[in-house]
């Protein structure tokens, strides 16, 4: 892999794991709630981890993508963490 890459790597999966933390915070959250809106709190999670799962399944592509093709996987990897992102910053409003 070549460092640009290996950057790349690495700065996303800091990212995840990051998100992977706020995503716990939400549970503890959803706990709390009474039962109506935590059986809410819990589908958007679930929604969430899906979304987790699948940026984390794009970067393990990434990873072992060829020199030529991971440039192409790149975006595609961008586009699912942004998502994630987005999904996650909303949740937390949703929660807050």
């Amino acid at each position: 892999m070549s460092e640009t890459r290996d950057a790349f790597v690495k700065k996303t999966k800091a990212k995840l794991d990051e998100w992977n933390a706020e995503i716990a915070k939400l549970e503890a959250k959803a706990r709390q709630h009474e039962a109506d809106a935590q059986v809410k709190f819990e589908e958007r999670i679930e929604t969430l981890k899906k979304k987790r799962e699948s940026a984390e399944e794009d970067l393990d592509k990434l990873r072992q993508a060829g020199e030529s093709a991971w440039e192409d996987l790149k975006a595609g990897v961008e586009n699912a963490a942004s998502s994630l992102g987005d999904a996650i910053r909303s949740a937390q409003s949703r929660f807050s």
